[in-house]
């Protein structure tokens, strides 16, 4: 499982990174402080850790962003002891808040416990996609970038989505068609080229329409740009 890390302390950092690698955990972080995100939706992790004070954005803002998109675990470690942080992070969405100076043994207790809780009944259906610098939200069937955001009938979302699981891969016509039918979405190959046309018409916006590629007799792909 991936442990996403939010510390700007880079011995606290790399002290984690040792001590959970030896539970065979992947740690990671973000390099850059000023964009958290993009670290975060590229890792895609189990579970983040993090601090309140960084630069740029404290903890409670990235906790907020993050929040925004996902159900992840977030666990924060922090110096800080007022009660009052505490409570905003829980308000935030937060999960824990343990205090530094803290036992190791302690936050994994509470990190594999998290996890155990989160993860037990198996892999649950991401919130989020990530693809060419867009978020597609699954919860609410929108596609944003910066401070653009496209609603998608169902249909259209529903092909997005499809193509982009298989990212870089043809995804053929029927194949298409019979998971829009088995969806109960009625759909033929009339239907599928117009919401097609539709989808990248969308796309414009955040200048992907060309990243949805027809392969003339087989079927569709969303690409890589």
């Amino acid at each position: 499982m991936t442990i996403f890390i939010v510390e700007d302390d880079q011995a606290i950092f790399e002290s984690l990174k040792e001590q959970l690698g030896q539970w065979s955990f992947h740690v990671t972080g973000p390099t850059d402080f000023h964009d958290v995100m993009t670290a975060f939706l590229n890792e895609k992790p189990h579970l983040v850790i993090m601090d309140i004070q960084l630069p740029a954005y404290d903890g409670f803002h990235w906790c907020r962003e993050i929040r925004a998109i996902s159900k992840v675990p977030i666990i924060f470690l922090s110096s800080r002891d007022h009660p009052m942080d505490m409570v905003m992070a829980m308000n935030m969405g937060a999960d824990d808040y343990i205090q530094k100076p803290f036992h190791t043994d302690v936050l994994l207790a509470k990190l594999q416990a998290l996890l155990r809780r989160t993860y037990a009944y198996g892999e649950e259906t991401p919130d989020v996609l990530e693809w060419n610098g867009s978020v597609i939200d699954m919860k609410r069937g929108v596609i944003r970038r910066g401070g653009n955001e496209v609603e998608l009938t169902k249909n259209e979302f529903f092909i997005l989505v499809v193509l982009v699981q298989s990212t870089n891969e043809i995804v053929l016509r029927d194949e298409l068609i019979r998971k829009l039918w088995d969806d109960e979405r009625f759909v033929n190959d009339n239907t599928l080229t117009v919401n097609i046309t539709r989808l990248r018409q969308k796309l414009v916006v955040f200048g992907l329409e060309e990243a949805i590629v027809t392969k003339k007799g087989l079927g569709y792909m969303a690409v890589t740009l």
